[in-house]
């Protein structure tokens, strides 16, 4: 093995970096989903998938290092058994590469199943499945090509002791081009998407450019993307563990910012935690007691009690027998949901529905307004 230096340094470095943030923000979309707002699906589940997957890709970066990755044909000349480390050096290459493609992948499809949980035109949900079938078509050739393109496959790593073909480099090197393209314009369409989704939305133009830049923040793996495409050429340089150098390193800097992007987007309810808020509601509902005079937060989702004749009985068990008055304040949260609706339906209680009940008593005489 050799000593971290030069660019064997720098591709142990950001590779560790982008994994301590890309592994945070999913523990953290996991505390989300499971503790907070408990409504882990599928979304959820691709980029725990994905995050699996990117620690595999990291490893093999950090230990690919350590055995020569980012070092020139010379220096492990110089090395008594030099072919064996130049050969694992090589398979960890080829491992990290094709287990980049399926980590980026699945990331992507696992954004754009969270964007299809918020919208409800057709034309958007055409586009996004459009997205995902894509991305798995392309992806799917580029990691078959990859993992294949040598014949016996482990020949691409044993090429200086054992015989074998391999694809031509011109090949690869297409393919790549063309699933580098497309993941740009995928990623674009994630980012633009949500623009879309929230135009229309009745709030201020601050609250929609907040929203619609939080669910933007998944096409910012696009910007890896582009700076990678212009060193895709090395892949037919002589001195292949040094020359694609900058390849290494912009790979993992695309996955670990499109998980770490596509986790931030769930973290909203984290920071109401932090906050104190509980404006996310599961299936037990929460009551607070504001003082003299208040009346609690509760729940609508058990059945209504029928009003009795009986003095300081109402339809609401939650309402003292007192002559008071207050506000009751009802929020209902869909349980098989992990964020609001965005275009909740009247009269529904999927999504988010605010009511509130207006009591007003004198002394045998009650008076209930009820404002949806």
């Amino acid at each position: 093995m050799f000593p971290l230096e030069g660019r064997s340094l720098s591709i142990f470095v950001v590779t560790l970096i982008f994994l301590i943030l890309s592994f945070l923000s999913v523990a953290l979309r996991c505390f989300v989903r499971l503790r907070l707002v408990r409504a882990f699906g599928w979304d959820d589940s691709l980029m725990v998938l994905a995050m699996a997957l990117n620690i595999l890709f990291a490893l093999c970066g950090m230990i690919g290092a350590r055995y020569g990755l980012g070092r020139k044909m010379k220096d492990f000349l110089e090395l008594p058994d030099y072919a064996h480390e130049f050969e694992t050096a090589l398979f960890w290459w080829w491992l990290g590469q094709t287990s980049y493609v399926i980590t980026c992948v699945a990331a992507k499809v696992s954004i754009a199943l969270a964007l299809l949980r918020l919208t409800v035109t057709k034309a958007h949900k055409i586009i996004l499945w459009g997205v995902i079938g894509v991305s798995i078509v392309v992806g799917l050739v580029f990691w078959l090509m990859l993992m294949l393109q040598c014949k016996p496959v482990d020949y691409f790593w044993h090429r200086l002791t054992s015989t074998g073909t391999c694809l031509n480099t011109d090949h690869i090197l297409n393919i790549a081009y063309v699933y580098s393209v497309i993941a740009t314009i995928c990623d674009f369409i994630l980012g633009l998407l949500p623009i879309a989704l929230v135009w229309k939305l009745h709030m201020n133009q601050t609250t929609k450019a907040a929203l619609a830049g939080i669910l933007s923040m998944g096409c910012v793996a696009s910007a890896a993307v582009i700076v990678r495409i212009p060193y895709l050429h090395y892949y037919k340089d002589k001195d292949f563990l040094y020359a694609t150098t900058n390849i290494s390193i912009w790979s993992n800097v695309e996955a670990g910012l499109g998980i770490t992007a596509g986790s931030l987007v769930t973290l909203r309810p984290l920071l109401r935690w932090f906050r104190g808020e509980t404006s996310y509601v599961n299936s037990k509902s929460r009551t607070w007691y504001g003082g003299t005079g208040s009346m609690p937060l509760s729940s609508m989702n058990g059945a209504r009690q029928s009003r009795q004749d009986q003095p300081g009985r109402h339809w609401r068990p939650d309402i003292e027998s007192q002559n008071s008055h207050g506000v009751v304040t009802t929020v209902h949260g869909s349980p098989n949901s992990s964020r609001e609706n965005l275009n909740p339906n009247q009269n529904s209680l999927a999504g988010v529905n605010v009511q509130k009940s207006f009591l007003v008593t004198t002394t045998r005489i009650i008076l209930i307004a009820i404002c949806e």
